[in-house]
């Protein structure tokens, strides 16, 4: 277990070499080499099966790899991070709490006392719009709602990693847009290490400072496109020549693999 504060403090925060992962007889990912640098908000993407979730599964010491290596924060995987942030498609709050207990939950499974981190929680809860739904039960709250409140609550104890599975795969486009600014004033102020498994190109062009296309199964990352936009991110930026151009090669990328047809 990589010890927390220090566990990011190297340069290259992911190192995967040749990391295979099999389950039976089937191969999910193969000989797969990855390299993360602090800092970073990298974004997976690929067709559905192709190895990402698996990938980031890996990274947060969920699933072990068959083959291969594999180091987080300067050390080998052998279970999830102390110093790790995760955000999935459900946001799997708890029902019978409201919303700031929802945020503060990970320092009740640290074992850490509550009021420490509970002008942290109101912080994040205000930032992305929140503050007047504190004391909000999950039930009262729209999709986009219930995502932010999960997003705040994986960022509570300032993790060095964030690992976020599709986390606006089910919500609406506006939503989704609305949701997606959030996220990267979220990364602009905190500097986390992100992965973000998406399927949407033009989500993944927005949020990222890389993104790494997967084939299809047997799971490989077969291109790398950097996405040199700046910090400064608004939806205003998906109209501009550079933005489109970005698009256009990740797209390319998929229609080369046969994946997307004209």
């Amino acid at each position: 277990m990589l010890a927390s504060n220090e566990a990011y403090a190297v340069d290259t925060v992911i190192r995967a070499s040749t990391l295979t992962k099999r389950f039976g007889e089937v191969l999910a990912l193969d000989r797969v080499n990855l390299n993360v640098k602090k800092g970073e908000f990298v974004s997976f993407v690929g067709p559905s099966g192709c190895g990402k979730s698996t990938l980031m599964r890996c990274i947060a010491g969920l699933e072990t790899a068959s083959e291969g290596m594999l180091e987080v924060g300067g050390g080998p995987v052998d279970g999830p991070p102390k110093d790790l942030g995760l955000a999935l498609q459900r946001d799997a709050l708890l029902d019978w709490a409201d919303v700031l207990d929802n945020v503060l939950l990970p320092a009740d499974f640290r074992g850490e006392p509550r009021q420490r981190y509970e002008a942290r929680a109101r912080d994040l809860l205000n930032r992305v719009g929140l503050s007047e739904f504190i004391h909000a039960y999950p039930h009262s709250l729209s999709g986009g709602m219930r995502q932010r409140v999960a997003i705040c609550r994986a960022l509570l104890l300032t993790p060095g990693l964030l690992l976020m599975d599709e986390p606006f795969g089910a919500l609406d486009a506006l939503t989704r847009d609305q949701l997606n600014v959030d996220l990267h004033k979220l990364w602009e102020a905190e500097r986390m290490t992100v992965i973000f498994v998406t399927h949407s190109i033009t989500e993944a062009v927005f949020l990222s400072s890389r993104i790494l296309v997967f084939r299809p199964r047997p799971g490989q990352i077969t291109d790398e496109i950097d996405v040199p936009l700046g910090d400064q991110r608004r939806l205003s930026i998906r109209e501009t020549s550079e933005f489109g151009e970005l698009t256009r090669k990740l797209r390319g990328s998929f229609e080369k693999m046969g994946i997307i047809h004209e």
